[in-house]
């Protein structure tokens, strides 16, 4: 079903279509499971904005006091992220993920039982922290990665949209739970809603082609030695790891920046604030369509010229809203801004797994979502900066544009995919990628 000897897609568009059917065939459960997985990613992002009014009303704690278990989860994110690619490509995905979501299930179950001191609002964060680590998308990516490779671009896709979900699902569902049953509830019944949900189908089908059961500890090693792509020493030599890297700093940097103030650059275009709110509903929406439709696009088309039309959107949402147009103008850059979020990550992960290979994809992918992770954090933090200095957020959209620019131009030098050899995962020369 895979293309193991070259990691890349065959040449001829029926014999990719075919093969794509027998991967569908052979593994389809494989990316919908992943997708669920990878939801748990969101849970303490997406959820905390529900339990922000409590939490003060409960200990009388500013709003500061609140974020700084997201801000802990970052700052672990962003240096531990390596140690965790390590881990993927020496036990596989399929271990690190199972206890990964039960770690982040347990451990955000466990907030449910904050005494109000900050030393232990902290240690319950680091356990949550440690959690998300370990159902991280390059988690499941690179188990789905592993399988399938003439329909890859659809399978990350796919798999892709579970951290977006938590966008339309999770806020409603704990404002539900503390609507009904109190902040403390809240936590504890997503923690075991979540953990019913995920555990029993991952554990019966996620599963990738370096996993194995216990007993089957030669055999997983042996596929992993099997799989091609790069070393970390040679991704290093390679000028693709740095175009890449860049590329993607720049796209969290800036869209997250947007995503994160959408609503209040919509209300300052003159939109009431429930009509921002809706749209920036909306945009979520739109990510999980754009994510669908990139994998689907990349499995059809040249992966740089997806990219950079991918690209257009959030500049063509910076410029619509630096002309504070009309309502109509408003929603369409939420829209635009939606969609690029959706493309994004899936553009990032699909090409890492093209240049880099499978073979130590864990850790790899984990040293390009260091400064991924910075830019999560430092772009919002910039944008109210400069809000606040001048009083509006067009300065960081003048700068958001040539930032957008810069990244699509690195994707499409990023050049052909290589070719790898079939057993050492070495480079087989640098002919014409089939995408």
């Amino acid at each position: 079903m895979t293309d193991i000897a070259t990691g890349n897609p065959p040449a001829d568009p029926s014999v990719q279509a075919a093969l794509a059917r027998a991967e569908w065939r052979a593994y389809w459960p494989l990316p919908f499971v992943a997708a669920l997985g990878g939801s748990a990613t969101s849970i303490h992002i997406y959820s905390m904005g529900s339990f922000f009014q409590p939490l003060q009303d409960a200990f009388h704690w500013s709003r500061a006091d609140v974020s700084i278990g997201t801000t802990v989860a970052i700052a672990m994110g962003a240096v531990l992220n390596p140690v965790i690619g390590t881990l993927i490509d020496r036990i596989g995905p399929r271990r690190v993920g199972l206890f990964g979501i039960a770690l982040i299930c347990a451990a955000w179950a466990l907030l449910g039982t904050a005494t109000g001191t900050r030393g232990n609002w902290i240690a319950l964060w680091i356990l949550v922290a440690a959690g998300g680590l370990c159902v991280q998308p390059m988690v499941w990516a690179a188990a789905v990665a592993s399988r399938f490779n003439a329909a890859r671009g659809l399978a990350v896709g796919i798999t892709l949209v579970g951290p977006a979900s938590g966008i339309a699902i999770f806020p409603l569902l704990a404002t539900w739970l503390i609507e009904h049953y109190g902040w403390r509830i809240g936590f504890i019944a997503m923690g075991g809603i979540w953990a019913a949900l995920l555990l029993p189908l991952n554990f019966l089908y996620f599963r990738g082609a370096a996993d194995g059961g216990l007993a089957q500890r030669a055999a997983r090693k042996a596929a992993a030695d099997v799989l091609p792509g790069l070393s970390v020493r040679e991704a290093f030599r390679t000028s693709a790891f740095y175009k890449l890297t860049i590329a993607a700093t720049f796209f969290t940097f800036t869209l997250v920046g947007v995503t994160v103030h959408l609503v209040p650059i919509l209300e300052d275009g003159g939109i009431a604030r429930m009509t921002a709110a809706t749209l920036a509903f909306a945009a979520g929406i739109c990510a999980i369509v754009g994510r669908l439709g990139t994998g689907f696009v990349l499995d059809r088309f040249r992966a740089p010229q997806v990219a950079a039309a991918a690209m257009i959107l959030p500049i063509s949402g910076c410029a619509l809203l630096l002309i504070h147009g009309g309502w109509w103008v408003q929603a369409a850059a939420a829209l635009l801004f939606g969609f690029a979020m959706g493309a994004e990550f899936d553009l990032v992960t699909y090409l890492a797994t093209r240049h880099f290979g499978l073979r130590r994809f864990g850790v790899l992918f984990g040293i390009v979502m260091v400064p991924m992770a910075s830019g999560t954090a430092t772009g919002p933090l910039i944008a109210s900066t400069i809000h606040d200095r001048f009083h509006g957020y067009d300065p960081f959209l003048w700068v958001a544009m040539p930032m957008l620019a810069i990244g699509a131009l690195l994707l499409t030098l990023l050049g052909p995919f290589p070719k790898f050899a079939a057993k050492d995962g070495a480079l087989n020369g640098q002919g014409p990628a089939a995408h």
